[in-house]
């Protein structure tokens, strides 16, 4: 737990990024506790992808900081990030086509254990075991022996979340978990998902432009608009928020829509 709130796993404080001069978050400041199911919502260009980024080290801020569990992990690597417990799939399945499923999930557990000789038999047994947990979780068990190039897109979605798991992380960030996906599979995808996550007792902050989804599933919603967290609070509060329907979901609020 945060060493100064035992109530926090991860804290951003007046976290501020500027592109050629242009300001592009503006002083985002939230918390995360532990178990919480988030979700992150605003219009392309609001800085999710940005603020994302930032706790995955793939970018720093130019102000502000980052603590996970009351470390700063602000000036940390992508890797270093990963080995203390963040974890992230992608918008677009960041796998690899020529390999099986099964070895995927295996180059997944080597990158966790820091070991790239995972082929060796004794250690390769071991990693099975492990990997075969959490396809028969996913659900992707009759895939173990496909080439991922051959996998559906909802699979490959699958097999990305599966993998970020497979890393142990306290926090798993998932980005646009049912984008390309049918609107007929989205939320048994989204049910498969969260039962697989919610065994490991994982924060999971997830990025999501399907308001059904975000309806649906979560717990709190954080709604970025230019940069800047304009509502942080439940589902129905923040998506009741007029400022939310009016910039982010491009919907009227309540009083303002036209009578019938």
């Amino acid at each position: 737990m945060h060493k100064d709130n035992p109530t926090l796993l991860l804290e951003a404080r007046d976290l501020k990024v500027a592109y050629g001069g242009i300001q592009a978050v503006k002083g985002i400041a939230l918390h995360i506790a532990p178990g919480e199911l988030v979700a992150l919502i605003g219009s392309n260009g609001a800085g999710k992808t940005t603020f994302v980024n930032m706790i995955t080290g793939y970018l720093k801020p130019d102000e502000g900081q980052i603590t996970l569990d009351g470390r700063d992990i602000t000036p940390l690597d992508p890797r270093a990030i990963t080995r203390l417990g963040v974890a992230r799939s992608f918008q677009i399945p960041q796998l690899y086509g020529d390999l099986t499923v099964l070895d995927n999930m295996l180059v997944a557990n080597a990158c966790h254990d820091q070991r790239l000789s995972f082929w060796q038999p004794a250690r390769r047994t071991s990693a099975i075991a492990r990997a075969d947990v959490l396809l028969e979780r996913f659900r992707l068990s009759e895939h173990r022996e496909r080439r991922v190039a051959e996998l559906p897109g909802g699979v490959r979605k699958l097999l990305d979340i599966a993998m970020a798991l497979a890393v142990k992380p306290a926090i798993l960030l998932l980005d646009e978990p049912t984008s390309g996906v049918s609107a007929d599979e989205k939320f048994s995808l989204m049910d498969l998902v969260l039962g697989a996550i919610r065994a490991d007792k994982v924060t999971v902050l997830f990025v999501e432009h399907d308001m059904d989804i975000v309806r649906r599933y979560t717990q709190r919603i954080l709604a970025f608009y230019d940069g800047k967290v304009i509502a942080d609070g439940d589902s129905a509060t923040v998506l009741g928020n007029p400022e939310v329907r009016r910039l982010v979901v491009g919907e009227p609020a309540p009083e303002e829509a036209a009578p019938c």
